[in-house]
């Protein structure tokens, strides 16, 4: 915290001569300085209204609201070159879950694998929820460390590299791992869950939440 600057010292007035009577300054002076103060009190209450109500709109992501899209670069063991939010779920009637993780997070070490593991058996069932794009978000790894621990987690879909944390920090606002996003077809944010909660079953639920037929 920054020290605050103490303020410029006042000198105090010369006494008054004896028997001198003193000096009253214009009545005037008080009422323009009360409609300064007044006029400032009104304008900080403006700047601090107008504050709140552009955080409110464009702070961190929330339920209901649009998800951040974002390119990054794609480690993961399938998909492009790169992965794309929205383009590759969430827009266009494609739902999608974002999972954020890290190999420096022990937690996801935990929580990652039956996740992995119940993405795949979606996939091997090509049923609805196979549809859903489920894309990682690998934080503040190098390129080599994500995909070493993608491999033993036994991920199968497209992961973005987000070494810098531009991606989990910067645009969704999270302060650390894991995180897992579930974002509807029109890119609307369903649901954020915070933490190594997830687990397979309810993880599927959250993904058919995200079907309009709950199938």
């Amino acid at each position: 915290m920054t020290d605050a600057t103490p303020p410029d010292a006042v000198p105090s007035p010369a006494p008054e001569a004896a028997g001198a009577f003193p000096v009253r300054p214009p009545r005037k002076r008080f009422i323009f300085i009360g409609l300064g103060v007044g006029l400032a009190i009104i304008l900080l209450i403006g700047l601090l209204t107008s504050i709140g109500t552009s955080s409110s709109t464009t702070g961190a992501p929330h339920q209901g609201g649009p998800v951040p899209s974002f390119v990054g670069t794609n480690v993961g063991p399938s998909g492009s070159s790169q992965v794309s939010v929205p383009a590759d779920g969430g827009g266009a009637g494609t739902p999608a879950v974002l999972l954020f993780f890290g190999a420096w997070c022990s937690s996801c070490h935990e929580e990652l694998p039956p996740l992995a593991a119940a993405v795949r058996r979606q996939d091997e069932a090509h049923g609805a929820l196979s549809r859903i794009h489920v894309i990682g978000v690998d934080s503040f790894d190098k390129a080599s460390t994500a995909r070493s621990f993608m491999h033993a987690a036994g991920v199968t879909f497209p992961v973005a590299s987000d070494p810098g944390a531009g991606i989990t920090s910067g645009l969704f606002y999270f302060d650390g791992d894991p995180y897992a996003v579930f974002v509807n077809g029109d890119g609307t944010i369903d649901k954020i869950v915070r933490g190594a909660v997830l687990t397979p079953s309810s993880f599927t639920a959250d993904e058919r939440a995200l079907i309009p037929s709950g199938t």
